[in-house]
């Protein structure tokens, strides 16, 4: 569907949620029901998101039956949702209309000033950053977030001020679905590979992207990543909407400055902003240069958003602090992509100091370590241990003669391959007084950070 027929949200009558459990289709069900939508939901797990929804007034089911789907007029089912579900296939049966998760969340936007943020990396971060900022500044916008944020309390929520602020996923090409008028783009990176086949239909599509901009909108890019660099220069070829780079470099319009100890500044206007940011490492200052940028754009006073901008905690699973015991601080990160991977263990440096950094990486997908095994070596290369747990494979079936230890070929002194059971003692035993560990990856590994704690405790 594209964002010239999205649906409105009056037409899409009583809403049936099939895996409303999600962190992005949660999200899209606060909303619809904050706005007056009759909503129902299912998930094959009871997950405290389903409690909050309830209270909120939604009707939730546990486990998924054909019967769950009652009288709904339309269904959204989530991406990991496969087409035997016996909810989704009743939908399909009955004739009954099945949106994608950013569908139904461009429906639930409206007539609202629309900020989208799309990017490789940092796209939870950068949102989050934007919403806290404007909450910060008097604003009261509504927002969705694809990871939870402790600042904010919750993932989603519905404003008053007719700005919305979402995260726009590029992974399966849903973030056409939006009508942005303020697009951020912070890096531009082939990745998705299994989805999108080549690097230039990567790069095709985030023009695709920047082109849903109006004529008074504009685009917020990066330009210290060459690929969003790029995206900007081609989009400013088109002469079709306003551009406004952010970077350390003099051709940005948003100049960051960043001493590389901690000392950080906007210049924007000739005038110079200094920054107090809670999160570690430049592409956390990078990106608030970006949610600085949108606040600009939306008439915010230059100081107060460089202000507000010291409210910004961190997101679920960003360098997220999960404890610590003797002397040792244990994060854990969501990144699952070379890049990420390096910007998460150059932040560890600079929390470290002198003392050492021990990470435990668990490669996601099959098809992402045999595009980017060497990549992923050389990011975990930064570390003084580098253990590497067996690929998790999501929604990928096997492929023959991809490993994790295509990425442990590379590793050097200190990196190795650990099974699942020795890896906690194993890091535990490594760490000491003043180091820290962090855990790395988009799948379970995140279950590992409290076990580490407790291991160092004991």
């Amino acid at each position: 569907m594209s964002p010239d027929n999205t649906p409105s949200l009056e037409s899409l009558g009583k809403v049936h949620f099939v895996g409303i459990g999600g962190v992005g289709m949660s999200a899209v069900a606060r909303i619809m029901v904050a706005r007056g939508v009759p909503v129902s939901g299912s998930d094959a797990k009871d997950l405290p998101v389903m409690t909050d929804l309830a209270a909120a007034g939604a009707r939730i089911a546990v486990g998924y039956s054909a019967g769950n789907l009652a009288d709904a007029q339309t269904v959204v089912a989530g991406s990991a949702i496969r087409e035997d579900n016996p909810e989704l296939a009743a939908a399909r049966a009955a004739g009954l209309p099945v949106l994608h998760r950013s569908q139904a969340l461009a429906a639930t936007m409206g007539g609202d000033t629309v900020v989208t943020v799309a990017g490789t990396h940092g796209k939870s971060t950068t949102t989050s950053m934007v919403t806290v900022l404007l909450r910060a500044a008097g604003l009261d916008p509504s927002f969705a977030v694809g990871a939870n944020i402790p600042a904010l309390g919750v993932n989603a929520a519905h404003g008053t001020s007719g700005v919305f602020v979402a995260e726009a996923d590029e992974s399966d090409g849903s973030f056409l679905n939006y009508r942005p008028r303020i697009a951020v783009v912070t890096n531009v990176e082939p990745d998705h590979l299994d989805y999108y086949g080549t690097a230039e239909a990567v790069y095709e599509s985030f023009d695709r992207f920047t082109a849903l901009l109006p004529a008074d909108g504009l685009l917020v890019a990066c330009g210290d990543d060459a690929g969003a660099l790029a995206l900007a220069e081609r989009t400013r070829a088109r002469g079709n909407t306003r551009v406004v780079l952010y970077g350390t470099s003099d051709a940005a319009d948003i100049r960051l400055d960043d001493d590389g100890r901690g000392q950080v500044a906007i210049s924007a206007d000739g005038a110079r902003f200094p920054l107090s940011l809670q999160v570690p490492g430049r592409h956390n200052a990078l990106n608030a240069a970006a949610a600085f940028a949108v606040a600009l754009e939306l008439g915010v006073d230059a100081a107060a958003a460089a202000a507000g901008l010291a409210h910004f905690s961190g997101a679920s699973r960003r360098f997220e602090l999960k404890g610590g015991a003797r002397g040792v601080r244990v994060f854990d990160d969501y990144a699952h992509h070379p890049t990420e991977v390096r910007a998460a263990l150059t932040a560890a440096r600079s929390v470290a100091g002198g003392h050492k950094v021990h990470v435990l990486f668990q490669p996601h997908l099959f098809s992402r370590t045999r595009e980017f095994a060497a990549q992923f070596a050389d990011a975990l290369n930064l570390a003084d241990t580098a253990l590497v747990l067996d690929i998790y494979p999501a929604r990928e079936d096997p492929i023959p003669g991809v490993t994790s230890q295509l990425i442990a070929d590379h590793l050097k002194e200190g990196g190795r391959l650990v099974s699942a059971d020795d890896a906690v003692g194993t890091l535990a035993e490594a760490a000491a007084d003043g180091d820290v560990v962090l855990t790395v990856g988009a799948g379970d590994v995140t279950a590992y950070g409290p076990k580490i704690v407790e291991a160092l405790r004991a």
